[in-house]
Parts: C-alpha cells; structure tokens; sequence
C-alpha cells in the first residue's frame, strides 16, 4: 500500500499544477483553441507527468480543456453561438440565485457584498473604465450572491461546473467600452434589491445585468465577424 503521506504530496503536487494551469488558461495567458502538449506543460510550470496528468484529467472535468481524438489536448473554444448559449443559461439560472439571495442572505453576507463593491470600486482597472472581473470566488460578487442563494444545485452548476469557464470568457469581454462603469453601478442595484428582500426586483436587474452583458458581447462578435469577412478570414 502506498504511504500516506506519498499519497497527500501527490495531491499537493496535483492541486498546484491544476491551480497554475487553470488560472493561465482563465486570465488568457493560453488562448482558447491552444494545443497543448504535456511536454510544454511540463517545462512551463515546472511540472512531473504524474501530478500534470492528474492535473489535466481535472481540466478536463471543469471544461476547461478538451481532448481530441487523434489530436491531443487543447483549451476549449466556445463558438459565437455556444457563448452566447452559456450567457442566456447565466442569465435564467444566475436571476433565481439573486432572487433567492435576497430572502435567503443574512445581513452580515449583504454587508459583505457591498464591502467587495467598494474594494471594487477603488480598483484601478474600473478607474479606467477596463476590466475589473479578474477577482474570483469571495471577491466576485455573481460567486457570493450564488452562495447565498443557499440552493446547492444551483451553487454546483454556477461555481462548479461551469465557474471558471464563465470567468474565462468575463475577463476576455469585460474590457469592452464603458462596460465595466454599467456593470460596476448594476452591481450597486442589484445588492440594493437583495438587502430590501425584494427578491421579484433582484432577479429582473441581474437578469438584465447579465443581458447587457451578453449584448455587449455580441456587438463585439459582429464586429470581429465584419472585420474578418472583411480581410477574408471566416469565424467560427
């Protein structure tokens, strides 16, 4: 039998090259669609095969990266219509958890919510109207409102399953123009909603929250489709 104390530096050892690799794919330091060999992985982050595979078979589970037959690993690409797809699940599943936030969420927890809105608030990259959604789990405020729904299917779907994929592709639109000032103020509403306990108003603003969201996606879509058409590429 194996040791156990051989067994836990193994996990430790897999929990970090899961960790590293994660947060390199989520940030957009490895672009969607990238091939990605175990070699290059291993001589990037400093990584053993045993811990790497481990590592990868978790990335694989967090749709993260998928494996192609004949043709290795690589970081998932959704297609315009598959992003669009996962913003309108975010917006019907997303407006339940708020709704359920405002009746659910102790005073403490809303209090929490606006104190990770003005540590947003005096954070530089809202100062110049760029992104600001590189804070993940207790200081993004769509994970605690989630939490605070205190519903566990919803909590698994949103901050498990399909968490940091949603993040991968928040930080890569965020810096759309003028969008984070709208979203840091849709923000303000919507906790304001929550601590009324006016759960009907919190789902409406977060449903339109995450809507704008999309739109602003999809104009930007169109316009990358029109500049490719353009110069002759073609988008998926």
């Amino acid at each position: 039998m194996e040791p156990l104390a051989t067994k836990e530096a193994g996990r430790t050892l897999s929990d970090g090259a899961f960790e590293q690799i994660q947060g390199a794919i989520v940030e957009g330091e490895i672009a969607p669609g990238t091939r990605i060999s175990e070699q290059y992985l291993m001589d990037r982050f400093g990584i053993s095969r045993g811990p790497l595979r481990e590592a990868i078979r978790r990335l694989e589970g967090r749709r993260l990266l998928l494996r192609v037959p004949h043709a290795g690993v690589r970081v998932v690409s959704l297609s315009h219509s598959e992003l669009i797809e996962l913003y309108h699940v975010r917006e019907a599943l997303e407006g339940m958890a708020c709704r359920l936030a405002a009746r659910c969420m102790s005073e403490a927890e809303i209090a929490g919510l606006r104190e990770v809105l003005a540590a947003h608030e005096r954070h530089a990259g809202l100062q110049r109207d760029e992104s600001y959604h590189r804070q993940q789990g207790d200081l993004d405020i769509h994970y605690r409102i989630i939490q605070g729904s205190r519903n566990q299917m919803l909590n698994e779907l949103l901050c498990a399953d399909l968490y940091h994929l949603v993040r991968m592709y928040r930080n890569r639109y965020a810096s759309t123009a003028r969008r984070p000032q709208q979203a840091f103020a849709e923000h303000h509403h919507i906790i304001d909603a929550i601590a009324d306990r006016d759960g009907e108003l919190a789902e409406i603003l977060m449903r339109r929250h995450i809507s704008a969201s999309r739109r602003s996606i999809e104009q930007r879509l169109q316009t990358q489709q029109a500049d490719a058409i353009e110069s002759g590429e073609t988008l998926s």
